[in-house]
């Protein structure tokens, strides 16, 4: 949760006043547990959102975002979950994770990748965009950041432009 794309997106959200939290999966920081493979990462994740809405028992709706394993774990807390009604999906690692289970995907959403991501293989979400893409009813954005790596160190004010960007569509349309 101290990365910084994950610090950027919660402060995108909190600004335009979402109820908003980010998360560290289980053993990592100081949060108790161990790495379950997305599993129990899952179950906590769906945990945090039940959370945030006993908090506010009138929202209307919710959105989910995810970097990397996180983006895998969101996009499946989007499948369980009618209510989200929007995603953003940073780096997620298609080549690394199996998203499968987005067939079909209830939500059309925003995902980035960044060009020189060391980790995630830029074919493996390319696939995964067009994939989504075939979908009735369902838009995906696909965003590339020039010249970014896995974590878009020096490339952050790109990649929050693109997030606010599609925000602004998605939000004000």
């Amino acid at each position: 949760m101290d990365n910084k794309v994950a610090y950027y997106l919660y402060h995108t959200f909190a600004h335009r006043g979402f109820a908003t939290l980010r998360i560290n999966f289980r053993g990592v920081g100081r949060s108790q547990g161990e790495f379950d493979n997305g599993i129990g990462e899952l179950s906590d994740a769906a945990s945090a959102l039940d959370y945030l809405q006993s908090l506010n028992p009138n929202a209307t709706g919710s959105w989910v975002a995810g970097f990397s394993f996180g983006a895998w774990i969101g996009m499946q807390l989007l499948m369980r979950r009618p209510e989200i009604q929007g995603f953003l999906s940073i780096a997620p690692p298609a080549n690394l994770y199996d998203f499968s289970f987005l067939a079909p995907c209830p939500s059309s959403g925003l995902i980035v990748q960044a060009d020189n991501d060391d980790l995630v293989t830029p074919i493996s979400i390319h696939k995964l965009v067009e994939k989504l893409k075939t979908q009735k009813a369902i838009e995906i954005q696909h965003d590339i950041i020039k010249g970014a790596n896995h974590f878009f160190e020096s490339e952050l004010n790109p990649l929050m432009k693109s997030v606010n960007s599609y925000l602004n569509m998605r939000l004000n349309g």
